[in-house]
């Protein structure tokens, strides 16, 4: 059976990241889920990063920056645990602490690079 939930959307889930991407902004776990209409949840917040890891592998097949370090944790501005734990984050070899300094400056440098990729595109 198929999920009709907005989460499980992966063409409309990647277009609203790669529209933040140009923004030039990262998005709350939240306001991502509240973008797709619904109230949040950690069972929807879950589903959100099964979608986000699929997109990351997709875009990484096609040479593209990773999207999903655009959805972040209001409270630190750093993606969740699952983030540093799946396939994004192993491909680029990650094996620090997901929070403090290095993390953040990390996420930085990998959302620049989506924000650059996507800017002119």
């Amino acid at each position: 059976m198929n999920d009709p939930s907005p989460i499980a959307d992966v063409a409309l889930v990647r277009s609203l990241l790669v529209e933040a991407a140009r923004a030039g902004e990262a998005i709350s776990y939240s306001e991502f889920l509240a973008r797709l209409g619904l109230a949040f949840s950690r069972p929807k917040m879950r589903a959100l990063c099964r979608t986000l890891d699929r997109i990351d592998q997709d875009g990484g097949a096609r040479g593209e920056p990773g999207l999903a370090v655009l959805v972040v944790r209001e409270s630190d501005g750093l993606p969740g645990q699952g983030w540093w734990a799946g396939w994004r984050a192993a491909e680029l070899c990650w094996e620090s602490n997901w929070t403090g300094p290095a993390a953040k400056a990390f996420v930085a440098a990998e959302q620049r690079a989506a924000f650059d990729w996507w800017r002119d595109r």
